[in-house]
Parts: C-alpha cells; structure tokens; sequence
C-alpha cells in the first residue's frame, strides 16, 4: 500500500469511529432536524479530533430529501419516528480527506431497512467489480452500480457514482472534467494515472430512491 492510500484509508477509518460514535449519541433521533443533528455531529467531531475543515458541505437528509442528490439544497425536515435519513460527510484528518456516508433507519420498516441492506450490499458488488478489473472507464463502472440498482428493485438516484479523493485539497473538481468522476461520460481509464504520474484513488459512492414511495438511501467510501 503506497503512502498516500495508508493516509487515506487512516482518515477513513477515524470517519468510521465519527459515525459509531454518532450511532451512540441521543443524535439521529425522532424530533431533531436535519440542522440539529448537523450541528451535533459537528460538535461532535470537534471533541473527538478537532475537526472544524470539511471539504464539501455536510449532509444530512431525511424522508423525502433523501430522493435529492448531492448538489441539491432541500428545505429542512425533522426526523419522524419512523423515518430513513442518511448521512454523507467529508472531513480533513490532518490534511487528508474522507468521504464517508451511511443510511439510518428509525423504526423497524421494512422496506426502508431492505433498502438500506440494499445499498450496502449493491456498494461491495460495485468494489469486486471494479477490482476484477485491470481496465475499467467511469462510465463502464457507472452502467455496472446503475445494472445494480434494477437488480435491487430500486433506481439510482446519483449524478455520479463517485469522484477522486487525496490530500487536501486534492485535485479540483471541475464539473466539466468529468475525468474526475465515475460518471457516463468519463470515457478515460479509472486506473490511469493522474497529471503528477500518481495512481488516483477514488470514492464509489450508491444512491438508491424508491420515487413512489419517496425513500432513499446512502452509501459511501473509500474504493480500495
């Protein structure tokens, strides 16, 4: 493992202790708004490692805003008793970013418990996929984790399926070099190496919605 992914996977598993410990706090209750809770995770990663740097803008959406994906900005809503929300963070551990999200359900619906199963499952087949390969573009990986979400029932619900990630900050995120992204139109082999000759590393990231029903769910982390 090159030095740059053992930080990388190193800031991801502090991510990992973030979203146990949230799990353990009075935090992703019925009664809380998307606000409160994000206000109280960040608290929350505060006291457990200093962190006031994020690299993208903190997400947390429940019920319906969980249809949105992430360049959307949905109204407010608080978390019913019998809910799904999600979550999807990226903070900087010394320089080096995570990306991490997770699916919540609050109650014991079972449909929103087997799409939140769903997509963590759909996520592993994405990564055994993508490791069986020596050559595979963004959008060759993006057709695969979308086959995934028919497989599932579901639709995705994702622009993309993931993106590139490193030391911060890493490489701009340009949307229209879409080389950057696990998208359809990323025509470029995911194993090439970038413009400093380095190998990427990349953030897959699953997006299921049930439109009819107005759930999704959440999955994402470090492709390695």
């Amino acid at each position: 493992m090159d030095l740059t992914l053992k930080n990388l996977v190193e800031a991801e598993k502090k991510a990992q202790q973030l979203f146990n410990e949230i799990e353990n706090k009075n935090i992703l209750i019925a009664g809380n708004s998307e606000n409160k809770i994000n206000e109280l995770i960040f608290e929350l990663a505060f006291n457990m490692f200093g962190i006031k740097k994020y690299w993208h803008k903190r997400i947390v959406r429940c019920g319906e805003n969980t249809l949105y994906p992430y360049n959307e900005n949905p109204e407010n809503l608080i978390l019913k008793k019998d809910d799904i929300l999600f979550l999807d963070f990226g903070p900087i551990f010394e320089e080096w970013e995570a990306d991490f999200g997770r699916t919540y359900v609050v109650g014991n619906n079972p449909l929103k418990k087997k799409l939140k199963n769903d997509i963590e499952k759909a996520w592993y087949e994405g990564k055994k996929h993508f490791n069986s390969k020596t050559k595979i573009t963004g959008a060759q990986l993006y057709s695969y984790c979308n086959g995934l979400a028919k497989k599932y029932g579901w639709e995705f619900g994702g622009e993309i399926e993931g993106h590139i990630i490193g030391q911060y900050p890493h490489e701009k995120l340009e949307k229209e070099d879409k080389t950057n992204y696990i998208h359809p139109e990323n025509h470029s082999n995911m194993f090439d190496l970038n413009k400093k000759g380095e190998k990427k590393n990349w953030i897959l990231e699953i997006h299921f919605v049930d439109k009819e029903k107005k759930i999704g769910g959440f999955f994402e982390q470090l492709l390695a």
